[in-house]
């Protein structure tokens, strides 16, 4: 059984190894370095509305993360936050990143956020059927935006409306 729950400063490490690993191997990310458990606290220490980082745990171990945070650092920016969400390899497939979105999500409506957006670098099938299943939705594509590998990698941005005013502009 999966549970998910706030992250406290003993998880720092374990979300740190999930991290660090997709780092060295992967293109979820494109940190180069491990950036150390120092990061992560930050993330955790964050009092911001709108800024969280849950954990996904099994049988006592951390199996994966999910965390809200800053879209940019402007004020006008204060209601939309990007998400993340990363799992051990042994975790991906299971369920478990949709159960950490949608404790993740749920605090984010509570917080009143009314955007969260999410970057995925292709190629991702996983990652692309998270988002669209907890609701999210494509609306478009950076090419070429980072270098990782020795390679160009394309990411795409996902958005989902956490709560619509009537001052709203959809019309754009």
């Amino acid at each position: 059984m999966t549970t998910v729950r706030s992250a406290t400063a003993g998880d720092l490490p374990a979300i740190a190894a999930i991290y660090d690993e997709e780092v060295r191997h992967g293109i979820s990310t494109f940190a180069t370095e491990p950036p150390g458990v120092g990061y992560w606290r930050e993330r955790l220490e964050s009092a911001r509305p709108g800024d969280h980082v849950l954990v996904a745990e099994r049988a006592g171990a951390v199996v994966g993360y999910a965390y809200s945070g800053d879209y940019r650092p402007r004020a006008a920016y204060r209601h939309t936050r990007e998400t993340s969400v990363y799992l051990a390899a042994p975790a991906r497939g299971e369920g478990v990143g949709r159960a950490l979105y949608d404790e993740l999500l749920g605090r984010l409506r509570s917080d009143g956020v009314r955007l969260a957006v999410a970057v995925i670098a292709l190629p991702n099938p996983g990652s692309r059927g998270l988002h669209r299943a907890c609701g999210f939705e494509r609306v478009g594509v950076l090419h070429d935006v980072g270098r990782k590998f020795d390679r160009w990698i394309d990411t795409e941005l996902w958005e989902l409306r956490l709560a619509v005013s009537p001052d709203s502009n959809r019309g754009r």
